[in-house]
C-alpha cells in the first residue's frame, strides 16, 4: 500500500449550537485500500462525510484530499472525489452509454476513451448500449460507479452501495470495489450497515461513537486482536468437566451448551486445560475456536448500539 495518504483528516471538529457533534477526529486513508466507516445511529458518520466533501463547514481542524485543503481549495479538493449515495439516479429512457456521455459533458477533460475505460472496468461492455430501464439494480449500481469514476477521482465515497441488492448483486459490487481499489489505486470509503459485507470488503475500518473516534484498525486486527481466544471443548460429561474446571479456574467464566463447554483462554492455556480434563476422567472429543465476527466485535465495543 502506498504510504502517502489520499485523505488526511486532522483534528476535525464540528460544533452546532454549542454542542460538539464531531470531536477531534484524526485518521488517514491510503490509495488502493477499501476503508469502512462505521458507527451507531447518530454517531456522526454523515456529518463527517459532509465535511469531507465540503457540504457543511468545518468548526476546527482540516480535511486534506490529495494535498488540497477542502476549506481553502474547495473546487480542487472535491475534483478528486467521486461519490454514490444509495441508489444512483439515471435517465432510464437513455442507454447506459448516453447517460455517461451526458454526465461527461458536465466535467472537463472526460474523453470517449475514458468513458470506454470505465465501462470496461465495471463490466458493462456487453450492455452499455441498452436502455437503463432494462438494467437490474446491480447493473445500475455499476453504471453509477462508472459515472463516479469518469473524472478519474482519487477517492470514491459510497454510502450503502449494496442497498437493495440480492446476495449475488452484493457479492458482485463487493468484487468490483476490491478490483477498483487494486487496479485504479483508488481510496474507497464505504459506509454500510451490512457488517458481514464490510468484513469481507474492507482492508481497514474506523469506528466512530458519539462524535469520537474509537479507533482505526485492519479488519483482522479489530476482530481477532485480543490476547484471549474463545475455545470450545466437546466432552462426554459436561457436569464433571464443569466441576473440575471451576475448581482449578475459579476466575474464568465457562459457558455450557449441551456437551460443549466454551471459555476464553490464552493460546498457551489450551493444552493445560485439556490435560486437566483428561487427567480427571473427562473424555475430550474435540477442541475448536469460535471466531468473533465484525458484528460481534462492533456491538461489543459500542455497547450494543445498532449501526445505521
Amino acid at each position: 500500500m502506498n504510504d502517502t495518504p489520499v485523505v488526511s483528516i486532522n483534528n476535525l471538529t464540528k460544533t452546532i449550537k454549542g454542542k460538539k457533534i464531531i470531536d477531534d477526529l484524526s485518521f488517514e486513508i491510503f490509495p488502493g485500500e477499501v476503508f469502512g466507516f462505521l458507527g451507531p445511529n447518530g454517531a456522526g458518520k454523515t456529518t463527517t462525510i459532509r465535511m469531507l466533501v465540503g457540504l457543511i463547514s468545518i468548526t476546527e481542524g482540516e480535511v486534506i484530499i490529495k494535498g488540497k485543503n477542502v476549506a481553502k481549495n474547495f473546487e480542487e479538493a472535491v475534483s478528486e472525489i467521486g461519490a454514490i449515495v444509495e441508489n444512483p439516479e439515471m435517465y432510464k429512457f437513455l442507454t447506459g452509454y448516453q447517460n455517461l456521455v451526458h454526465y461527461a459533458r458536465m466535467v472537463n477533460g472526460v474523453t470517449k476513451q475514458r468513458i470506454n475505460e470505465v465501462v470496461e472496468l465495471v463490466g458493462l461492455s456487453d450492455r452499455i448500449h441498452e436502455k437503463v430501464r432494462t438494467y437490474s439494480l446491480g447493473m445500475r449500481q455499476r453504471l453509477g460507479l462508472a459515472q463516479a469514476l469518469l473524472h478519474s477521482p482519487s477517492v470514491l465515497i459510497l454510502d450503502e452501495p449494496t442497498n437493495g441488492l440480492d446476495p449475488a448483486g452484493i457479492r458482485e459490487i463487493r468484487d468490483y470495489l476490491r478490483r477498483l481499489a487494486a487496479e485504479e489505486g483508488l481510496a474507497v470509503i464505504v459506509s454500510s450497515h451490512l457488517l458481514s459485507e464490510m468484513e469481507l470488503m474492507c482492508d481497514r475500518i474506523g469506528i466512530i461513537q458519539q462524535g469520537k473516534l474509537i479507533g482505526v484498525q485492519t479488519v483482522n486486527d479489530f476482530v481477532n486482536g485480543e490476547k484471549e481466544l474463545l475455545i470450545r471443548f466437546q466432552v462426554d460429561d459436561h457436569e464433571l468437566a464443569n466441576g473440575v474446571l471451576k475448581e482449578h479456574y475459579p476466575n474464568k467464566k465457562f459457558k455450557i451448551n449441551g456437551e460443549v463447554i466454551e471459555v476464553a483462554l490464552e493460546k498457551e492455556e489450551i493444552p493445560d486445560l485439556n490435560e486437566l480434563l483428561v487427567n480427571n476422567n473427562v473424555k475430550v472429543y474435540g477442541i475448536g475456536q469460535t471466531s468473533k465476527t465484525l458484528e460481534d466485535k462492533f456491538l461489543e465495543v459500542t455497547g450494543g448500539e445498532k449501526i445505521v
